[in-house]
């Protein structure tokens, strides 16, 4: 060996750190914003009420936990007991009621298969999955009826499936 040849060796070696080091300060560089955007979508404000959803075939099941676990299914109204006005796959038996101005957590599963718990006009869509508690949250700022339908293939008759938030 010779001082040309070890010097050579030596410049391959300061190549490979700084290709190996580089990239880890870049990566740390776009790690260090996202952590701080997880940080802040994190959940701070404590809900008025929280109302838990699990998706059945081919049914809504609700419950108030809030309120001495008040618990109710809601189904689809067939299109012969409508009355006038009513929206077609639309109207459910028993509505979910929620406050206005408030701050709202719905926690929803599934007892059996994939559904998808999807309300357009609240912004709202969360996947209702068996052994899986998804947790959202949102502010109603205006009264109303909203409707919505689970918008996952969850089996023949996954579009009999509504949600109406009164």
């Amino acid at each position: 060996w010779n001082k040309q040849t070890n010097r050579n060796l030596l410049d391959g070696q300061k190549i490979e750190t700084a290709w190996t080091v580089l990239p880890v300060f870049v990566l740390i560089l776009i790690a260090m914003p996202s952590l701080r955007l997880l940080y802040l979508m994190d959940e701070i404000s404590e809900p008025s009420i929280t109302l838990k959803t699990v998706g059945h075939q081919w049914y809504w099941s609700y419950e108030y936990s809030d309120f001495n676990h008040i618990e109710f299914d809601s189904y689809m109204i067939p299109q012969n007991d409508m009355e006038l006005g009513m929206f077609r796959l639309l109207e459910v038996d028993n509505r979910a009621v929620l406050p206005m101005q408030a701050q709202i957590r719905v926690l929803v599963t599934a007892a059996d298969v994939l559904h998808s718990w999807t309300v357009p006009s609240l912004g709202v869509k969360v996947d209702a999955t068996p052994g899986r508690i998804n947790q959202t949250s949102f502010f109603m700022n205006r009264p109303g009826l909203f409707y919505g339908q689970c918008s996952e293939i969850c089996g023949a008759n996954h579009s009999f499936m509504p949600i109406t938030i009164e």
